[in-house]
């Protein structure tokens, strides 16, 4: 979403594509960076999460046995990740929408989901965290090193959609201003009378074609009979 004007962030409806604008583009880098650190959380999860520990031979969350824990960062790391190549793609061909309501819809929506995950990445962090430092560390075999990276870069997720809000809040703001500067309202001041009859004076009145006076009554003569 360009941020150099038009409706909510689009620089100009059915514009052309620039690569290399688009790709400096703030919100665009944000929501890559997003991706990157949800594909690691539960890339990290699923790779070494479950694992065998001491007091069980069968294959268990790492975060202290908790599967709603590991569950639960896998689901918000995916979900994140495809919400992060959608909107990617909603940025690449939001120029190219030319209905202003449909950019205002779509603002929105990024702005929605951003909020949701900025809190769930939120809570994943607390959970895992706090699962954590309940397992023993002679419990683990292997995996402390990717628990310890899916806990570090939850955090790092929380402030990514936080930036998240920060852009999507700036293309609403510019929209609700492009949408007051183009609104022309009616102009101040009284009404002026509306006349349905123009020319409604006397003096314009002109007499209708083929009428005949008294004068000229009285001046007719017929003809003569023989």
């Amino acid at each position: 979403m360009d941020g150099n004007g038009g409706a909510y962030g689009a620089a100009k409806a059915r514009g052309t594509f620039n690569l290399w604008h688009f790709f400096k583009q703030p919100q665009v880098i944000a929501h890559i960076f997003s991706a990157v650190l949800a594909l690691i959380v539960f890339s990290c999860i699923i790779g070494e999460g479950y694992t065998n520990q001491k007091s069980s031979p069968h294959l268990s969350c790492i975060f202290n046995q908790s599967e709603d824990a590991c569950r639960y960062d896998i689901g918000t790391g995916v979900v994140a990740f495809l919400a992060c190549i959608f909107f990617f793609m909603v940025n690449i061909y939001f120029p190219q929408i030319s209905s202003a309501t449909d950019h205002k819809y779509l603002v929105m929506a990024n702005l929605a989901f951003s909020d949701v995950w900025t809190f769930l990445w939120f809570i994943g962090f607390c959970v895992l965290t706090n699962q954590w430092s309940s397992v023993q560390s002679g419990d683990v075999l292997i995996g402390a090193g990717s628990a310890c990276a899916s806990i570090a870069f939850s955090f790092f997720s929380i402030f990514s959609w936080g930036l998240l809000i920060a852009f999507t809040l700036q293309h609403y703001d510019m929209g609700v201003q492009d949408f007051d500067q183009s609104y022309i309202g009616p102009a101040p001041g009284p009404t002026p009378p509306y006349s349905s009859y123009p020319n409604a004076g006397h003096e314009s009145y002109q007499q209708p074609p083929f009428t005949h006076t008294g004068e000229n009554s009285e001046s007719y003569q017929p003809p003569p009979v023989y």
